[in-house]
């Protein structure tokens, strides 16, 4: 059998764009259910989610029947934690908080097989390969890998440029929220500043040849971002879709309810 290519990568390297929803919920049975409402992508969060490598691999496991793309996104950077969320079957990795060209750079060659990278090879005894009934997989692998990083406070976004032109590095991801806390508005994500430092990330990202992405659960500004050339946007989050859906029913009811948070931008 032939690895399976990475079609949200081809996608993005096509420039079409790719509408995502944030999973929060550290539930496979929740991800399924996502999986079956037809996003493009789900992002199986490892970073502020109560996830680690073995609820991912239930999440991944749960996501693989359906035609929406898994990106995972691990905590941190960590060349020995890539190579484990690839080793279960990952092929889109979203890496938080990257702030030079020299990160993003060791952060793809810890995505990559040798002689391009430093993965360490163990496909035999990995789900990446199904255990080896992808025969080709070692020499299959370093094409069908999808590396998104994170660049999301305000000095990052001074190196963004070359970030963005490291070779690897598929596309850029603009963290609004901790932008938004770097840049002195702590919980206002779409201040007037913000947004004009997001609306120049996207520009320079495409410029730079990469697919930019956010994650924006406010409509009207979600389109605003994709119109300008954002590549990979989520729309919303698991969470506060249940957060928002159920409090509005039992509002319905009771007359007298949790309030639910207003959308906007995490």
């Amino acid at each position: 059998m032939r690895t399976p290519d990475n079609l949200f990568k081809q996608a993005l390297a096509r420039g079409e764009a790719q509408i995502g929803l944030w999973q929060a919920l550290a539930d496979p049975y929740a991800a399924e259910i996502c999986a079956g409402s037809g996003f493009d992508w789900l992002l199986l969060d490892g970073e502020h989610a109560p996830n680690d490598v073995r609820s991912l691999l239930a999440a991944l496991q749960a996501v693989a029947p359906y035609a929406t793309h898994p990106v995972v996104r691990v905590p941190q950077g960590d060349t020995a934690l890539i190579k484990q969320v690839l080793d279960i079957g990952a092929t889109t990795v979203l890496v938080p908080m990257v702030e030079s060209a020299a990160q993003a750079t060791a952060l793809v060659q810890a995505m990559h097989y040798p002689p391009q990278g430093v993965r360490g090879v163990g496909s035999f005894i990995a789900r990446a390969s199904r255990w080896s009934r992808f025969p080709d997989y070692l020499h299959e692998a370093n094409q069908r890998v999808c590396l998104l990083v994170q660049v999301e406070s305000a000095a990052a976004l001074q190196q963004l440029d070359a970030i963005a032109a490291v070779d690897g590095v598929d596309g850029v991801f603009i963290g609004p929220a901790d932008l938004s806390a770097s840049m002195g508005y702590l919980g206002q994500p779409t201040h007037p500043e913000v947004r004009a430092a997001i609306d120049d990330a996207i520009v320079r990202i495409l410029r730079a040849g990469k697919a930019p992405g956010i994650l924006c659960s406010d409509e009207a500004l979600a389109r605003h971002y994709l119109a300008l050339g954002a590549l990979f946007v989520a729309v919303g989050v698991d969470t506060s879709v249940l957060v928002q859906a159920t409090s509005a029913l039992a509002a319905r009811f009771i007359g007298k309810a949790a309030t639910a948070p207003a959308g906007g931008v995490y």
